[in-house]
């Protein structure tokens, strides 16, 4: 009886072992993911952050065409070319705005996605803490 619960007790300390094991790749895995979001939403913010730069040149750039614009009306010269300059303008500056929103909500995104990670971590942490007050 002492043999068999010897042998039963070696057996269980294998299987935790690797289930530690496995935890441990599993807690590596995570590392690694929450690195390359991490990554990813740096990479997206240094984005977005250019991209609200010439989203502000642009608009810089649109007042002055719209400035020009009505000096051309005023003065009845040109006001074809000042037109299409500012609709031109207009158009990209559109364009901008719209790739910024898909910037912000890809940052949107992938901050969802490390908060997910760190609450796994957390709990991971907790089934740590768990196993460690039961032994």
């Amino acid at each position: 009886r002492m043999r068999k619960l010897e042998k039963k007790l070696e057996e269980n300390k294998i299987k935790e072992e690797k289930e530690a094991q496995d935890l441990e790749a599993m807690v590596q895995h995570v590392e690694q993911n929450l690195q390359l979001m991490t990554k990813r939403a740096v990479k997206a913010e240094n984005s977005v952050a250019k991209l609200k730069q010439e989203n502000t040149l642009l608009q810089v750039q649109l007042r002055s065409y719209k400035a020009e614009n009505e000096a051309l009306q005023l003065g009845q010269a040109g006001l074809a070319a000042a037109k299409q300059n500012a609709e031109l303008a207009l158009q990209h500056l559109l364009r901008v705005t719209t790739s910024s929103r898909e910037s912000i909500r890809q940052l949107l995104s992938g901050a969802e996605s490390l908060q997910l990670v760190a609450d796994l971590l957390k709990s991971i942490d907790r089934i740590s803490e768990v196993s460690e007050d039961g032994q």
